[in-house]
């Protein structure tokens, strides 16, 4: 599976976590979707991205450490004091009637605005 495929994946599980009201941290994601922990920033880059271009509330919010409760270092969609109202945003963003943008447009957006060092190689 390609990166970007994998990428729209881990957008569907966000988008029901969204709905379900529920945070999930990079373990569970990786297990729900059999990717690598350790990777898992690189496939999350064009699902922040693609919400920073189209101004949508930061979808990877909800992927955070188990130890903190707080997203990883190379989110980029809220501060640290707006996370809170963020989250609450993200939340109530109809994602299901929005839809998954899909790989292309994911991989698009990761080039179009690398927002965490990649440079647009998710």
């Amino acid at each position: 599976m390609k990166a970007s495929e994998r990428s729209a994946q881990i957008w569907s599980v966000l988008a029901w976590a969204a709905r379900s009201r529920q945070n999930i941290t990079y373990s569970q994601l990786a297990q729900v979707t059999g990717a690598f922990t350790g990777g898992l920033g690189a496939l999350l880059e064009p699902i922040q991205s693609y919400c920073l271009i189209h101004e949508l509330p930061p979808l990877t919010i909800l992927v955070v450490q188990q130890e903190s409760g707080m997203p990883g270092s190379g989110f980029t969609g809220a501060s640290a004091g707006e996370l809170a109202r963020a989250q609450s945003r993200v939340f109530a963003y109809n994602w299901l009637e929005h839809g998954n943008p899909g790989p292309e447009k994911l991989e698009l957006a990761a080039k179009q605005l690398p927002s965490n060092g990649n440079k647009g190689e998710a």
